[in-house]
């Protein structure tokens, strides 16, 4: 008797999952070559925890919603720029947006290994896919935001503040305990080293010191981090809520008491209730286009 409960459970999660979700896509970024390179060659390397380094073909990974309301969200996950946490920060998002009918892209972008351009040239090629692929998604858009953890939430972040093109701005942005400074003693040490050397110049560290980037253009957003993160301190993304509201740009900031760094998407965050019902009613109420 328990054996079939069990089974028509499983059952019931599986049909509720064909409900809302359809086949995932995935495409290359860049199938005639990337404009840049970061030098690295060779295989993937697949690493424990759903993780991957040595991307060389970077893509994304589309979960069209089978009810969709136009929303589109590209998610970049963390890892310090140097590999990227693909599962908890990544794919295991996807059942969850597509249920409230919200079209779910993963980035598998390249590393910057030397050339800081590398990632940020990625997270815009991945923005004008979405946008081209627009109509064939059912998706509006003017209605697609970018999404990043930590390292990732640092890309995104990038992406909402150093757009090259309105084709390349993303409608709002949504952020993962983020990497935002670039500055000694406040930023992620392994990211700063990883995105622009050990020893940048003041220009370079500036530019990508992203709360000293916003400005009245910079997207609305939707920021969440722990107060005890000893990985990326809280000033990061609490720096940026403060840039975006001296320039009057909607932002909503979230800071959970306990959890640390690098919860994404996992069950053991005991705020995972919270933060899954406060970005769900950010995405039906709290959002202005």
């Amino acid at each position: 008797m328990k054996r079939m409960k069990n089974i028509c459970t499983l059952l019931l999660l599986f049909a509720s999952t064909m409900l809302y979700a359809q086949k995932p896509v995935e495409l290359l970024l860049w199938p005639n070559g990337a404009p840049n390179s970061n030098g690295l060659t060779g295989t993937e390397e697949d690493l424990q925890g759903g993780r991957v380094a040595n991307v060389v073909s970077p893509s994304i990974t589309v979960y069209p919603a089978k009810n969709p309301n136009g929303l589109a969200i590209i998610m970049c996950p963390g890892g310090g720029y140097a590999r990227l946490a693909m599962n908890h920060e990544g794919h295991d998002m996807a059942d969850w947006f597509n249920a409230q009918g919200i079209t779910y892209v993963v980035l598998k972008y390249r590393m910057p290994n030397g050339n800081y351009e590398v990632p940020l040239s990625d997270a815009e090629q991945a923005i004008r896919l979405v946008r081209q692929h627009a109509a064939e998604w059912k998706v509006d858009a003017h209605r697609v935001g970018i999404m990043g953890a930590s390292a990732g939430g640092h890309l995104a972040a990038s992406l909402a503040t150093l757009y090259s093109s309105e084709e390349t701005r993303p409608d709002f942005q949504i952020l993962f305990y983020p990497v935002i400074s670039m500055k000694e003693g406040v930023t992620h040490a392994g990211s700063r080293t990883n995105l622009i050397g050990q020893h940048p110049s003041q220009e370079l560290e500036t530019r990508f010191t992203l709360e000293k980037q916003v400005n009245e253009q910079t997207p609305q957003a939707f920021i969440m981090l722990s107060g005890d993160d000893r990985a990326v301190p809280p000033i990061n993304g609490i720096g940026y809520y403060l840039a975006m509201n001296e320039k009057s740009v909607s932002a909503s900031l979230h800071v959970y008491p306990t959890g640390g760094h690098g919860w994404g998407y996992r069950d053991s965050f005991i705020y995972k209730r919270q933060w899954t019902g406060e970005l769900e009613k950010w995405l039906r109420t709290g959002l202005k286009f």
